[in-house]
């Protein structure tokens, strides 16, 4: 896969919510409590767990539920005690309300644990007693949710391996409807989306409706490839080893049959090729060398690609070169903390930077909600996109104003510069062919995250139905973003005069940092060879590819309201010439504003002459000061072009990334813009954004109605010996910031470190006459 880290999503105002990738763990453990109150029980036994139900009554809301406890007997095997909840509740239990309420104490509850300073939120409650409240619709499935499903499933479709099951989102209309009336709207059900593959390689999507406990939808999709798993990619090394044609064409480099444990291989889907088309499931194993186990096999890549075939396991051809390369006969080149020690140790004069929060936290967490600073946020997490931000919306002065419906990292892509065979499949898309959130890693606190943490934990599925948990895989935490605004007055008579002003969240910003670090895909090179400039030699012997890493954000506006219309805005100069009437002096300039109607229209790329932004405008209300249409604005200034030509084969697989900006208008189902099922697809039909709006029309409205921004943004990268043997991070960031949304910064009540009015610096107070802001903290 590409050598980058999954994006920190930074929510405004200093909440910052972050997931890094990571190999997926598969263990887990659910423990019940055996507490049992014996008032109004009905004791069972069924050679599984020994229980009891109780009646209870809410104190707060004085409704009833029902509370069980449990003594389990199996703890080897949780999908047998969670089929024997179902059934006996079932069995049991003929009033609908309890029925209700016991299903969503056994879907999810919260876990909250402080240890070394930090908190964190799991999808299974260790003691066994849950929240009486069910989950928010928008809250990712718990394992007890994804057993459900699992167990369903299987008995109505037999024996599958499941590629994902995941929370089948609520449809915004319900939602809306309501969050805006809970008391009376229908709360939206709880289902799951499922991707599931039978015998034979056939693949199946499905819904499943976890309230009424059936599926739904349950269909074959022909032609198609899901993504590929961590238990896909771990399967590849171990038969690429003992291939009697690897071991031949290991031989011919250089390599013994006795040193093939020393033979490691990267996995990778094999993107697309047209001599295997989309009926077998395929990996392409990019194969290197380990003179040591602990040595870089990126100094050691080896010449040839075998391609693995997923349904029977075995390697069904071979990619060998027409100039072959023998192995590497370099040093190893280690970035190991051991290997620096024997190389002479590291530096010795960093001194320690302590982060500490006396006073405790600025925020709020309440399930997957958090409040803070204004901000309120729903935090939603996938198999596939990672962290996903819901119903964002800012306290203005009590008006609680919807600004964003969702925000995620939808997709990206990763092309590679060299023409020459096999390395024109090397395009990875990351999300849609692995998952951001399978490779999540699990946070630890002084490594990943530092100070007071707020962690939250992610479930899945693995390849043979059971429940996974990865701890910690989101941390919550604030920082010190630096000046949140500053001024001297003119009178004051400073000599620190700074009329520059930032503004770090408390302002009402949203920024997306992503930092880019790992390790570079590698290939072989013979001495003196010329890398024809589609790489660089980083290291003797190694040759490192020309790429991009190209990242797809996707903005579900609200501003104000769902009916939104997007704008391009170029910085401009005034059209009379120097000594016109209109222009006398040459100064002029303004923002010229060109309203995207059509998604025709929006297909739009970032221009750096005119520092181009995009607005997402709610046009029905104006600033009551500017006359202007409130709005948010993309500031987005690394944006580089999809560098493989038009027709190419990224180019039509990657749509999304053929502009900067795409609009489109709202629909349910496109989440994802390189479409549904990426892997070994040939862009032709055409999926994704694209198809999607092929199909709705180029020419259809867009212009004041629910309408979604795909902003394409990313790097070009020219490696270097630098960046060997693991890069250096290097960060991106993008805005959006609030433009005539407010009637002033909304960050003055933030209590100041220190101030001095004019009247107090003509009385001779301290003159820098500085008004910095101890808040301008962020929540991570």
């Amino acid at each position: 896969m590409s050598d980058h880290t999954i994006p920190n999503l930074v929510k405004g105002s200093g909440l910052r919510i972050c997931s890094v990738p990571r190999h997926l763990g598969l263990g887990q453990q659910m423990r019940l409590s055996n507490r049992i109150d014996g008032r109004k029980t009905i004791s069972v036994y069924e050679g599984v767990a020994e229980g009891a139900f109780k009646y209870s009554k809410d104190p707060v809301v004085g409704q009833q539920y029902l509370i069980l406890g449990l003594h389990y007997h199996h703890p080897s095997d949780p999908s047998i005690l969670r089929a024997w909840i179902w059934r006996t509740i079932k069995s049991l239990l003929d009033n609908t309300r309890y029925t209700r309420r016991i299903s969503a104490c056994s879907k999810i509850s919260a876990e909250k644990i402080t240890r070394h300073g930090s908190r964190s939120t799991s999808a299974i409650d260790p003691s066994g007693q849950c929240d009486s409240s069910p989950p928010h619709p928008l809250d990712p499935l718990s394992t007890s949710e994804i057993d459900a499903t699992v167990s369903l499933i299987r008995r109505e479709h037999g024996q599958l391996n499941f590629n994902a099951v995941t929370l089948f989102e609520p449809r915004k209309a319900e939602m809306m409807a309501w969050l805006a009336s809970p008391e009376t709207a229908k709360r939206p059900a709880r289902a799951a989306d499922v991707v599931a593959i039978a015998p034979g390689g056939k693949v199946y999507d499905g819904v499943v409706d976890l309230d009424q406990n059936k599926i739904v939808e349950w269909k074959h999709t022909p032609n198609v490839q899901p993504l590929i798993t961590m238990e896909d990619l771990q399967e590849v090394e171990h038969v690429v080893r003992k291939d009697p044609k690897v071991i031949e064409q290991c031989g011919i480099i250089g390599i013994p049959p006795e040193d093939m444990h020393k033979v490691y291989c990267d996995p990778w889907t094999i993107g697309y090729d047209e001599r295997f088309g989309t009926g077998v499931r395929l990996q392409q194993a990019l194969m290197y060398y380990r003179p040591h186990v602990d040595d870089s096999q990126y100094t050691f890549p080896l010449d040839f690609c075998p391609i693995y075939n997923s349904e029977e396991k075995k390697i069904i051809h071979i990619d060998v070169p027409t100039v072959r390369r023998p192995l590497n006969k370099a040093l190893p080149n280690n970035y190991h903390p051991e290997a620096i020690e024997k190389e002479g140790g590291f530096r010795t004069d960093i001194k320690p930077i302590h982060i500490t929060q006396p006073e405790g936290v600025s925020f709020q967490v309440n399930g997957r909600s958090i409040d803070w600073q204004n901000w309120n946020i729903h935090v939603g997490f996938n198999y596939r996109e990672g962290i996903v931000l819901n119903n964002i919306t800012f306290n203005d002065k009590g008006n609680v104003r919807p600004i964003f419906w969702r925000l995620s990292l939808a997709e990206m892509v990763v092309p590679y510069g060299n023409p020459e065979h096999p390395h024109q499949r090397k395009h990875a898309f990351d999300l849609g062919e692995y998952g951001g959130g399978y490779m999540t890693n699990s946070l630890a606190l002084g490594c990943d995250c530092k100070g007071a943490i707020h962690y939250m934990d992610a479930a899945f599925v693995n390849r043979a139905g059971a429940s996974t948990i990865i701890k910690n895989a989101i941390c919550i935490h604030e920082e010190d973003a630096g000046i949140l605004f500053k001024h001297t007055d003119f009178r004051d008579e400073s000599l620190c005069c700074n009329p520059w002003s930032q503004a770090y969240y408390l302002d009402g910003t949203v920024q997306l940092e992503i930092k880019l670090t790992g390790i570079l895909n590698t290939y072989s090179i013979n001495p003196g060879e010329d890398t024809k400039g589609w790489g660089t030699e980083v290291y003797p012997g190694v040759n490192a590819h020309n790429h991009q890493h190209l990242f797809c954000l996707r903005v579900d506006p609200n501003i104000d309201g769902p009916n939104n219309t997007v704008f391009q805005v170029d910085a401009v100069r005034g059209e009379g010439e120097v000594g016109s009437a209109e222009n006398p002096y040459g100064n002029a300039f303004y923002a010229k504003k060109t309203k995207f109607s059509t998604p025709l229209e929006a297909m739009s790329d970032y221009d750096g002459s005119t520092s181009r932004t995009w607005e997402m405008s709610n046009t029905n209300k104006l600033n009551p000061f500017s006359k202007k249409p409130v709005c948010y604005k993309l500031v987005s200034r690394e944006v580089p072009p999809l560098l493989p030509k038009d027709g190419s084969l990224v180019w039509k697989r990657a749509g999304f990334a053929r502009h900067a900006v795409h609009v489109t208008k709202y629909s349910d189902d496109e989440i994802h813009p390189a479409g549904r099922h990426v892997p070994q697809t040939s862009g032709e039909p055409s999926h994704g954004i694209p198809a999607w709006i092929e199909a709705a029309g180029p020419n259809s409205s867009i212009d004041n109605t629910d309408v979604v921004l795909w902003h394409t943004f990313g790097l070009t990268h020219f490696p270097a010996p630098e960046d060997y043997p693991i890069m250096p991070a290097e960060p991106m960031t993008l805005l959006l910031r609030p433009r005539n949304f407010f009637d002033r910064n909304p960050a003055l009540d933030v209590p100041p470190s220190y101030a001095r009015t004019p009247s107090q610096v003509a009385a001779g107070a301290n003159a820098c006459g500085c008004k910095k802001s101890d808040g301008s903290s962020v929540l991570v």
